[in-house]
């Protein structure tokens, strides 16, 4: 049986940044610049559809599995000697089009996860195809369990029975529903007895929707360990293994939960 107090902490950061809408060349620079001071992390956290802004325009901007970005986030991997990873819209092997979290990590390995749950008021459902299967990543030990967006509205499916460490949830949430955003991140946390990770852009995107922010990361409990407001920039916070299976012990919650199947 896994001992997670054995762990070794994980040392996370946040990317919380404007990004350049529909132009993958200015956010690789872009994000190249914040990443290149960054050193003895595990894992780096960027926005969602980080290269090209939170768009419907599926059929110009797709790009193969394999393609451009998978390359990208490889070599930046490979660089920082940790996992980096963010969502872009990718054109899958059976035509469709999906909004793809890519998970590489720095022996070369990428792997992924599509959204589930895709966001109808601006009309995601017409042009992407939503995921399949529920993902769960090991780094280091700690069991990593990856998220989209409006997926966040979902407790169902953010919901784990797989003693899940850390959700992560990578976006582009409007600023108009912020205080949705910091009422559901503490939630998950509390519900799910883990740590949260949280990374969404700022800025304003080429529709004219504005983003706060709000980056944050979480304990077991929903309280505050890192809050990035409104800032651009890198944010950095270390997650202790011991304090949340010191936690799970004490407060055995998830002892209590209901089974259920997902069709």
């Amino acid at each position: 049986m896994r001992d997670l107090s054995q762990l070794p902490n994980l040392r996370i950061a946040l990317v919380q940044s404007t990004l350049a809408w529909h132009d993958r060349e200015a956010n690789y620079a872009h994000f190249e610049e914040l990443l290149k001071p960054l050193a003895e992390l595990d894992l780096v956290i960027l926005p969602e559809m980080f290269t090209t802004g939170f768009s419907m325009d599926s059929e110009a901007l797709a790009e193969p599995e394999n393609g451009p970005t998978y390359k990208w986030l490889k070599a930046q991997a490979k660089k920082l000697d940790a996992v980096i990873t963010g969502s872009v819209i990718v054109q899958a092997a059976d035509g469709s089009h999906r909004n793809r979290l890519l998970w590489a990590r720095p022996d070369g390995e990428v792997l992924y996860y599509d959204k589930r749950h895709l966001f109808r008021m601006a009309g995601e459902h017409k042009h992407y195809t939503p995921g399949e299967r529920r993902v769960q990543f090991e780094l280091k030990g700690w069991r990593v369990r990856p998220l989209i967006c409006y997926d966040l509205r979902f407790p169902v499916w953010s919901r784990d029975a797989q003693d899940t460490d850390l959700l992560l949830y990578t976006a582009n949430w409007p600023a108009a529903r912020r205080l949705h955003w910091n009422r559901l991140l503490p939630a998950r946390a509390i519900e799910n007895l883990c740590f949260v990770a949280a990374v969404n852009r700022v800025g304003t995107d080429g529709k004219g929707f504005a983003y706060s922010g709000d980056s944050q990361v979480l304990d077991f409990q929903g309280e505050s360990l890192l809050s990035a407001g409104e800032a651009d920039g890198v944010f950095t916070v270390v997650l202790r293994a011991a304090e949340l299976a010191a936690y799970r012990t004490r407060f055995p919650a998830n002892l209590d939960a209901d089974t259920f199947d997902l069709h």
